[in-house]
């Protein structure tokens, strides 16, 4: 019986979420893809806390810039935090197109991964 994309990305995410933790010198930045929207989130997994947001919604960009755009502005919050090796969640989406944008964005914003 074939699964929902939803689902199966569900389980995708448990796989990589299972090898990566970020630590307290090291943030993870969790994306999070929709159809409309693109969110990056920076987590501290030792307390769970959120540290940093941003979204496309914060920009007046859409699609691949953005994304890039939402890259940028979470490596300037990841600056006021202190934030500047970090570990990448691309959340079970594939490494391209808007995910790739964001990640390309936050290099240039100065966060290392």
């Amino acid at each position: 019986m074939a699964q929902k994309t939803a689902q199966l990305r569900e389980r995708r995410h448990g796989r990589i979420r299972a090898k990566i933790k970020g630590i307290p010198e090291c943030f993870r930045l969790c994306v999070f893809r929709s159809n409309n929207h693109i969110t990056a989130q920076l987590i501290d997994d030792t307390t769970g806390q959120v540290k940093a947001h941003a979204s496309d919604a914060m920009v007046d960009k859409k699609g691949i810039e953005g994304a890039k755009e939402v890259g940028k502005r979470i490596a300037s919050l990841g600056k006021k935090i202190e934030a500047r090796q970090i570990v990448f969640d691309r959340g079970g989406y594939r490494y391209h197109g808007k995910v790739k944008a964001l990640a390309e964005g936050a290099r240039e914003g100065g966060l290392q991964f």
